[in-house]
């Protein structure tokens, strides 16, 4: 396996208590060599995926490698409302070594399958997209005949770049399509904000190719709600189970400051806590990341808040 990291309990601290009124007085740790095995009801995994070589590989700014650890700080600091029989496990990061992209993402692939064989959520923590390749093996592995998993991504790009010389953060989908169709099968590819300065004709004409579904960014904001709740539940309807990936670079710098390729025309984030409100209700929701934090160019720690965030609002709906 690439370099497996356990959890640094340095990254969780915060407000003390004593009667678990934070997250970082919440939370446990494993081995994913060991997962927990006990009889709660609701287990929530936190993995980290340390590695910014996809986005170096496709020209962004590197930092990301340090995200995992920089949201587990942010969302230790915050308010616990879990039921007291649900547990969260941070089982540590996953780091990419000798530039070994390729293996890392067939690391997080087995990683992931661990922690639903062991009846866990995981939640992954990046890291670069490339990460979405690995996440989404890993939970087709327990698909059953027939069944099939749907992808929703909250991005401005539909990182469907060929992978002609490598993997990196805009090939992850692109490689789930070709493999997909190896299969006979179409990619249940959903993409929520696309804009159009970040995607060449060539990467709309891909899409189309493959029936992905896309809301432009646009289009992606509370004051159409009603259609993107719409367009939302058409694709679910169609999948036994969702997939979701939410790529920071996606929002307005106004909220994400600190990613690999920011731009203030993007999304805000009602829009996207509306959304996940929805395919949470579901209750398709099988596997779920949040990507391209970089704290180097963070801005008193916004995007790294906006991420946890996420992530409380996503434990505390499961």
């Amino acid at each position: 396996m690439s370099n497996y990291k356990l959890a640094n309990k340095e990254n969780w601290k915060g407000r003390s208590s004593e009667k678990e009124l934070y997250l970082h007085e919440k939370v446990q740790f494993s081995n994913i060599y060991e997962p927990v095995t006990t009889s709660e009801n609701t287990r929530i995994a936190l993995l980290g995926y340390s590695s910014d070589e996809g986005v170096e590989r496709n020209l962004g700014r590197v930092g990301a490698a340090m995200g995992p650890d920089t949201i587990r700080k942010q969302l230790g600091k915050m308010a616990n409302h879990l039921k007291s029989n649900t547990q969260l496990i941070d089982f540590g990061n996953l780091e990419c070594k000798d530039e070994n992209l390729e293996k890392l993402q067939a690391d997080l692939s087995s990683s992931v399958s661990t922690l639903i064989e062991n009846r866990t959520i995981p939640i992954v923590l990046g890291g670069s997209h490339d990460l979405a390749y690995g996440h989404y093996n890993g939970l087709v592995t327990h698909l059953k005949s027939g069944e099939k998993l749907g992808i929703i991504n909250f991005d401005a790009h539909f990182d469907l770049r060929a992978n002609t010389n490598g993997n990196n953060s805009g090939t992850p989908f692109y490689q789930i399509a070709v493999e997909q169709e190896a299969k006979n099968e179409d990619i249940k590819y959903m993409a929520l904000g696309i804009r159009k300065d970040a995607n060449t004709k060539e990467l709309f004409d891909f899409a189309e190719s493959k029936k992905v579904n896309y809301l432009l960014q646009e289009h992606f904001s509370i004051n159409y709600l009603e259609h993107v709740q719409l367009r939302l539940i058409q694709f679910m309807e169609d999948v036994d189970y969702i997939y979701t990936t939410i790529d920071l670079d996606g929002f307005s710098s106004a909220f994400a400051p600190g990613v690999s390729a920011p731009s203030p025309m993007g999304f805000f984030p009602d829009i996207v806590i509306e959304s996940l409100k929805l395919i949470i209700e579901s209750g398709k929701l099988v596997g779920l990341d949040v990507v391209e934090l970089n704290p180097n160019y963070d801005i008193d720690d916004q995007t790294a808040k906006l991420a946890a965030s996420l992530v409380h609002y996503v434990i505390h709906k499961l």
